[in-house]
C-alpha cells in the first residue's frame, strides 16, 4: 500500500511540475513582441504561413541588410520569393538555404549562410508556438557573439485563449514536448550541437 501511495504521490508531483513547465512556456509563447529593432540579417524560417511575407515587409522597410530564407523548397527561385520594386534592397542580398527540412536542419545548415553573410546580429522570424524552440536550437549552433532578436508571426491556428480550443492546446503541448527535449539535451550536452556543426564545417 505505501508502494502504491508513494507511486501515486510521484504521479501527481509530476503531473503539477509538467503542468507549471507548459503553463510558464505558453505564457512565454504569447509574451513575445514584434520587435522594431534593426539587424544585420533577416532569417526566415520557411514552413510557416505569414513568415516569408513579413520577412520580405521588413527587408523593403530597411531592417537588415540581408534577407536569408531557410529550409525553401530546392525548387524555388530568389524570384519566387522576392521582386525588388523602386527604392527596395538590391535581390542580390536574398539569400536562399535549400538544404534543410525541419528546425534542427534549420539551425545547422542556417548557420553557415549566417555566418558567410558575416551577420552579428538576426531577426529570426517564425511562427509564434515555434519561435522558443526555433531560439533554443539556434542559440545553440551559432557562434556565441551572434545576436539573436525572436520576431513572431501570429497565425489563425493559434488562438490566444489556448486552454478552450483543442487545436491551440494540442499544437503549443506539441511544441513543448519537442522543446523539452532539446532543452534537456543541452543541459547534459552544453554546447555539444555548436561542436558539432563546427566540425562539420571544418571537414567539408
Amino acid at each position: 500500500m505505501n508502494i502504491i501511495k508513494g507511486f501515486l504521490t510521484l504521479c501527481i508531483i509530476g503531473l503539477v511540475v509538467v503542468t507549471a513547465l507548459f503553463i510558464d512556456f505558453t505564457y512565454k509563447t504569447f509574451s513575445y513582441r514584434q520587435n522594431t529593432r534593426k539587424a544585420d540579417a533577416i532569417v526566415v524560417l520557411a514552413g510557416g504561413k505569414g513568415r516569408v511575407e513579413e520577412g520580405v515587409r521588413l527587408f523593403r522597410e530597411h531592417r537588415a541588410k540581408y534577407l536569408l530564407f531557410v529550409g525553401v523548397d530546392p525548387s524555388v527561385r530568389t524570384s519566387d520569393l522576392y521582386r525588388p520594386k523602386p527604392g527596395d534592397p538590391d535581390a542580390e542580398n536574398v539569400i536562399l538555404e535549400k538544404s534543410s527540412r525541419n528546425t534542427l536542419e534549420n539551425s545547422i545548415f542556417g548557420r553557415d549562410v549566417i555566418v558567410r553573410s558575416g551577420a552579428r546580429s538576426i531577426l529570426l522570424i517564425t511562427s509564434r508556438y515555434h519561435l522558443k524552440r526555433a531560439s533554443i536550437l539556434f542559440h545553440n549552433s551559432l557562434p556565441k557573439d551572434i545576436t539573436i532578436i525572436p520576431y513572431p508571426v501570429d497565425s489563425v491556428n493559434l488562438k490566444e485563449s489556448w486552454w478552450s480550443h483543442g487545436g491551440s492546446f494540442q499544437l503549443l503541448f506539441r511544441e513543448f514536448y519537442k522543446y523539452c527535449m532539446f532543452r534537456m539535451f543541452f543541459v547534459f550536452a552544453p554546447g555539444e550541437l555548436r561542436a558539432s556543426v563546427l566540425s562539420s564545417a571544418h571537414g567539408e
